[in-house]
């Protein structure tokens, strides 16, 4: 039988409530524990510890838990490890910069600056660790020498061909000083690698098959807004497969159930995603996987084929495993942690070694390693270690309607300790806005309620994951009725007594910044002061820079929230709180990362001066280094404890 850790934690910990709150920093710090994944062959185990700021990365042994190697990597913005077997494990990072690469010795490429992304092989057996694209081969069947950044574009695929570890990447390379994009092979036990396909300037991404070839892969002209697939038989590429998408278009999503089929996700605003198998033998469509085309999918960790998906269902998570085997080992798993949301994250090829992320309602998240042959469960370390069980507020699912009868979910989060009447409320809407708010813990909100404030996030309408309807019901209402599905919530929460109208401030990060400006500025009289950490503030010209690093389908996917036909339709300025910063009565704080390239510092950095210029209260925090995602301990951090002070400054909570 499996012990429940969870459990004999929380009996030690015991049920009293301290009356001091715990510091913010143990909550606005780096997790203790951000990642974690157990090899193929279930000999090791890896994970990304922090002290809050600087990061490491950690392999124990499964069978005894005893470190073997620890990698510091300080400030190093860690985004993803994996194994590539049981003797590499492949470690992507990014940094914020602007890109500088020598072509053909006399030229050079330029560009904005932005996050770029770059996979290093750390080699057990040598202790080496080297970039997957130092070492790029120029084989005899190449006319021209070219160079190729040593950037990545996609997270590695990772494939075992003759026994050895393989990874595949995608990256740019240049000939000529011109850019195309390449798949890459990297042979890692000699950590050489080979361009091993061309895909022009429009190749999108690459399925591998389990041999280690590429079998099938996408072209986009986000210009055309044209998509097709083509699949590799014994004659070159072939196309199955073309479409027309100029704003959301298919994605290669990998292997199917077996390695003969590959996977394509086909968005439809109006139907709903739906997840397809494509048999590469016949060139036919089988049956669709899943009607939820945004569900996760967990693959096998050898062959890379489709084994399961998980997604979300309302406000319960659904797993689906297609073999009896993985179905009935995660049973087994999930029984181990009753009343727990319970988080699959990784396991062995053999399905006996299994990292979870366990949350708790009166304990947090953390990262298990569950042993099925010993009946075991060890905690590998906890997301906030520094946390109690009376420093975590509990959370309730909410449902309210909208003023148009639209029904809004989302989650309260109240103060532990406080009689839940004529409390002070801060609204905390998500990012995206194409995301939502998942049940469990949440740092941001649980901070907050530790000083005392009820925190509501909804599910507002444009919201993903949560049925078409309400996503649809978000195309053109940014700063209109997906504002006000905020403050509707709010009013539902003063009618039953949880909250005092007097009381309330909104606070949010990327379009929840938006939103904290839009309250502000077009849904006044709710608030009574606003926090937006890297809000844009003025669209059109947002627009114009999504298009500029992200591409056209990136501007046509805002715009067809905002409702704007091309960047001078005058809804633009109607719904930007930079045009309206004269309406504001209310304290604002902008907090914008200098570093950060999806909404630039200069769109806090105008809002500020508008306000400023109207005679309007406002302060602006520029955090040095910071992107737009909070990557780093320390500004990540200054963040939380700016917006606190302001909170209790503008809204105290006692």
């Amino acid at each position: 039988m499996i012990r429940k850790f969870i459990v004999i934690l929380g009996a030690a910990l015991g049920s009293c409530w301290a009356a001091q709150a715990a510091p913010l920093e143990a909550y606005g710090k780096l997790p203790g524990i951000e990642q974690a994944t157990v090899s193929p062959g279930g000999v090791y185990v890896a994970y990304v510890a922090t002290d809050g700021e600087a990061r490491k990365i950690a392999i124990a042994t499964t069978a005894d838990r005893k470190i073997k190697f620890v990698a510091p990597a300080g400030q190093v913005k860690l985004r993803d490890i994996q194994w590539a077997g049981d003797d590499h494990l492949i470690i992507t990072t990014s940094t914020t910069t602007q890109p500088w690469a020598g072509v053909l010795s006399n030229d050079r490429i330029e560009g904005p600056r932005q996050e770029f992304f770059v996979a290093l092989d750390l080699d057990l057996k040598t202790g080496r660790t080297q970039g997957l694209l130092d070492n790029v081969q120029q084989g005899a069947e190449v006319r021209n020498q070219f160079r190729t950044m040593n950037t990545i574009y996609s997270l590695p695929v990772v494939r075992m061909v003759g026994g050895k570890p393989v990874a595949f990447v995608r990256s740019e390379y240049f000939t000529s000083s011109r850019g195309a994009w390449g798949l890459f092979r990297v042979d890692l036990d000699s950590d050489r690698a080979y361009l091993v396909d061309k895909g022009g300037s429009d190749a999108r991404d690459w399925a591998i098959g389990p041999d280690g070839q590429p079998v099938a892969r996408t072209i986009y002209d986000p210009a055309a807004g044209g998509w097709k697939l083509m699949i590799k038989d014994p004659s070159g590429w072939r196309t199955v497969q073309t479409q027309t998408a100029p704003i959301e278009f298919p994605d290669l999503a990998g292997l199917g159930r077996d390695g003969g089929s590959v996977l394509v996700r086909f968005p439809d605003p109006k139907a709903g995603d739906a997840l397809r198998e494509l048999s590469l033998s016949a060139g036919t469509w089988g049956e669709t996987l899943s009607a939820s085309g945004g569900d996760d999918l967990i693959r096998d960790p050898v062959s890379g084929q489709l084994i399961g998906t998980f997604g979300l269902r309302g406000d319960a998570g659904a797993y689906g495993f297609f073999a009896p085997h993985d179905a009935a080992v995660w049973r087994t798993v999930g029984k181990a942690f009753p009343g727990d949301i319970v988080q699959f994250v990784s396991w062995s090829e053999d399905r006996t070694k299994i990292v979870v992320r366990v949350d708790s309602a009166e304990l947090g998240p953390a990262y298990s390693l569950v042993d099925l042959t010993t009946g075991q469960a060890d905690w590998l370390g906890s997301d906030y270690e520094q946390l109690k069980a009376e420093d975590i507020s509990p959370v309730k699912p909410v449902r309210y309607k909208a003023a148009d009868g639209l029904e809004i979910t989302g989650y309260l989060t109240l103060p532990r300790g406080r009689d839940p009447h004529g409390l002070p409320l801060v609204v905390l809407p998500h990012g995206g806005p194409a995301a939502r708010d998942t049940p469990g813990f949440d740092w941001w909100a649980q901070a907050l309620a530790s000083r005392g404030y009820a925190v509501l996030q909804p599910n507002y309408r444009g919201s993903l994951g949560l049925g078409v309807d309400l996503y649809r019901a978000g195309f053109g209402e940014v700063g209109r009725k997906m504002q006000t599905d905020l403050s509707d919530g709010v009013r539902d929460l003063v009618r039953q007594g949880v909250v005092d109208a007097k009381r309330v401030c909104i606070v949010g990060g990327s379009y929840g910044g938006y939103a904290a400006l839009a309250g502000a500025t077009l849904d006044r009289g709710v608030y009574r002061c606003a926090v937006s950490y890297a809000g844009p503030s003025d669209l059109r010209a947002l627009l114009g820079t999504m298009g500029q690093l992200h591409g056209a389908d990136a501007e046509r996917f805002w715009a067809r929230y905002v409702g704007a036909r091309n960047q001078d339709d005058p809804v633009l300025a109607a719904v930007s709180p930079a045009s309206h910063a004269a309406n504001v009565a209310i304290p604002v704080l902008l907090i914008h990362g200098r570093d950060d390239t999806v909404v630039p510092v200069w769109q806090s950095r105008k809002m500020a001066d508008a306000l400023r210029a109207a005679g309007k209260p406002v302060e602006l925090i520029e955090l040095p280094g910071e992107d737009h995602w909070l990557s780093t301990g320390a500004t990540r951090l200054q963040m939380l404890q700016a917006t606190v002070a302001f909170l209790e400054k503008n809204n105290p909570p006692n």
